[in-house]
């Protein structure tokens, strides 16, 4: 992949052979972000799991104690009581069946989070092929299928973010903004990798943490040393 001139400006403040302490590398990383826009810092955990085994599949959500920096809009499946209170909750998008049409044939998808009580994963279902590549699809494991669709909203809006391993077996997160302080990159890192670890699969031998680096959108990214997080 070829980059600009920009990119390789930067990188060379990088030391490839190097394994960062994680304050070394949020320091770095925010330095690489030279973009005009705010940058998403972004982790990249590469894992010795084997996620085509079910008891190695990794998945969960956690809340980021200072948000993600995004503006998140929040689609909620529900009906009745339900549906008023995750209006109540500040849910941008509520409904029901009347939404199918609408995400199947008018390629709607202005959401980011899709939420969904028990009762309404029928209908849901059947927008899996649209929803499932985009790792839209609700999930018990990750808080979106509930009933109690308030606390759901509110910990989405305070900076829930989901990880799953990706077909390579690596989870890709958002930690924050190139604007935050070193300190919140560094809470929501801690926090993030905290949730990873405590996920390690029973059934795992070997290496868990085989790589963790952290990015900016636009830049170069920085490994850090797995085995002072594990």
């Amino acid at each position: 992949m070829k980059h600009g001139k920009k990119y390789a400006e930067v990188a060379k403040a990088v030391d490839r052979s190097t394994l960062y302490d994680t304050a070394d590398a949020i320091s770095l990383v925010k330095k690489l972000a030279i973009a005009k826009f705010d940058e998403t810092i972004e982790a990249h955990i590469r894992t010795g799991c084997d996620g085509r085994h079910a008891d190695q599949q990794i998945r969960g959500a956690v809340v980021l104690p200072h948000g993600t920096g995004k503006q998140v809009r929040v689609l909620v499946f529900a009906k009745d009581a339900k549906a008023e209170e995750a209006k109540a909750a500040g849910a941008e998008f509520v409904g029901a069946e009347e939404l199918i049409p609408r995400i199947q044939n008018e390629g709607w998808l202005d959401f980011d989070v899709v939420v969904a009580t028990p009762d309404m994963m029928g209908v849901v279902g059947r927008l899996g092929r649209v929803l499932g590549p985009k790792g839209l699809m609700p999930n018990p494991k990750a808080g979106t299928v509930t009933m109690d669709v308030t606390k759901a909203v509110h910990e989405i809006k305070a900076g829930k973010i989901e990880y799953r391993l990706d077909k390579t077996n690596i989870i890709h997160v958002p930690i924050g903004k190139a604007s935050f302080s070193e300190e919140q990159l560094s809470d929501n890192f801690q926090t993030l990798m905290g949730a990873i670890i405590k996920a390690r699969p029973s059934t795992l031998k070997g290496q868990f943490l085989r790589s963790v680096v952290i990015a900016p959108t636009m830049g170069p990214g920085v490994r850090i040393n797995p085995t002072k997080l594990a």
